[in-house]
């Protein structure tokens, strides 16, 4: 009787062919991986600016996003009341790097203070921007 079956070398062909597969696209997942969560932790930041300018204008009073880059989180503060929490880092895996430590709205949702506010979020290769203008005008 005979069996039929791989033989050793067919096997490792195979092993060997997924083996090179897996290691060309194994890195394209890495990166995916990282421009989502960057992509992702941009875009919450985004709405943490517009949900601070809506709240300035509907409560007719100061309200700023705050920076702690330590911890990689931000907060949208009203009265020295916080109105929203979200630490990046812990949700993203992204660090969070600033050139001020907070923008603050004025009650008519403009901009208050003398300079641009640039917001970068990095995941391993990737990094992505958020900028405030000196109006308020936030573009990512």
């Amino acid at each position: 009787m005979r069996r039929s079956a791989f033989t050793l070398l067919e096997l490792l062909v195979v092993l060997t062919v997924t083996g090179v597969l897996l290691a060309l696209t194994v890195p394209r997942f890495v990166a995916l991986r990282d421009r989502q969560a960057v992509r992702a932790a941009v875009d919450e930041l985004g709405a943490a600016f517009a949900t601070a300018r809506s709240a300035a204008i509907a409560r007719r009073a100061m309200v700023a996003v705050v920076f702690d880059t330590a911890a990689g989180a931000f907060e949208v503060r009203s009265d020295r009341t916080v109105v929203t929490r979200r630490p990046l880092r812990d949700v993203y895996r992204t660090s969070l790097a600033s050139n001020r430590d907070s923008a603050v709205y004025d009650p008519r949702g403009l901009g208050y203070g003398v300079t641009n506010l640039t917001v970068t979020v990095r995941r391993g290769s990737m990094v992505d921007t958020l900028t405030m203008s000196r109006l308020g005008r936030v573009r990512w």
